[in-house]
């Protein structure tokens, strides 16, 4: 029995590579509206993308100027849980607050 243990050894020590994909990415895209205060922007961009206040400052006069901005690029179910936390603080203190996600 010994003698065959390599024999077994060898056709079992086959080595199969898989190849990965990625996980598809999604961009987080905040939309400006004429409602939401600047101030209430800045601190949901800080609590649900953790930007610092400078970073989410900036971020929001983009949105303000440009219409919109991107906040992150995150995994579909990452994305989608950010919109999800967005317009769940947005509704809960009342204002119309959009974010979108979209393949990247």
């Amino acid at each position: 029995m010994a003698e065959e243990l390599p024999d077994l050894l060898e056709e079992t020590d086959i080595k199969t590579e898989e190849e990965v994909d990625e996980p598809p990415m999604y961009r987080v895209i905040l939309h400006n509206d004429d409602y939401t205060p600047r101030e209430f922007v800045v601190q949901v961009v800080m609590v649900v993308f953790n930007k610092s206040e400078e970073a989410a400052t900036q971020l929001m006069w983009r949105v303000h100027k440009n219409g919109s901005g991107v906040c992150g690029v995150y995994t579909y179910e990452v994305a989608e849980t950010k919109v999800g936390a967005v317009r769940n603080l947005a509704r809960e203190y009342g204002f119309p607050l959009r974010t979108t996600m979209e393949p990247e």
